[in-house]
């Protein structure tokens, strides 16, 4: 008997042996994802400019902003006054004009830039321009404005 089954364990060996070998090949994949946040800044720097209200100033620079949005579509850059475009000094006032990167704003302190693409280390001026009086009403006057990135 252990013979036999010497003779058949050879004999299954000697098959496996001769039977061609069958490649398997099996494929997985994996997939590659990623996501980027949209991101918009602005760095503001205020030049710290004493405005001359009597004489008046014409375009005269009162900031700089540097703009970063990685928004394909692009973004706009918003410069809004807390008074309205007024300078204000208790009850009165002295009316400015706001300039961003060249764009003149409107009569109420605002003013809109848009961009069409993603923009990085944008450097853009921010300028006032304010009529002469010299019958302005003595004073310390002030306004605050607020710049504003949005993307699309």
């Amino acid at each position: 008997m252990t013979r036999l089954l010497t003779a058949l364990i050879l004999g299954c060996l000697a098959l496996t042996a001769a039977a061609p070998a069958r490649a398997a090949t099996a494929n997985r994949t994996i997939a590659l994802k990623a996501t980027v946040a949209t991101a918009c800044t602005v760095d503001v720097t205020d030049l710290g400019v004493a405005l001359d209200v009597v004489t008046g100033e014409t375009k005269r620079q009162v900031g700089s902003v540097v703009e970063n949005c990685n928004d394909g579509k692009g973004y706009t850059i918003s410069v809004n006054s807390a008074n309205n475009g007024k300078l204000k000094s208790g009850t009165n006032t002295v009316s400015f004009t706001p300039f961003y990167d060249g764009t003149t704003g409107n009569g109420s302190g605002s003013v809109s830039v848009t961009r069409s693409k993603a923009t990085f280390a944008k450097t853009a001026s921010l300028a006032v321009t304010i009529p002469a009086n010299a019958k302005t009403i003595a004073g310390s006057y002030s306004d605050t404005l607020t710049i504003t990135i949005k993307a699309k």
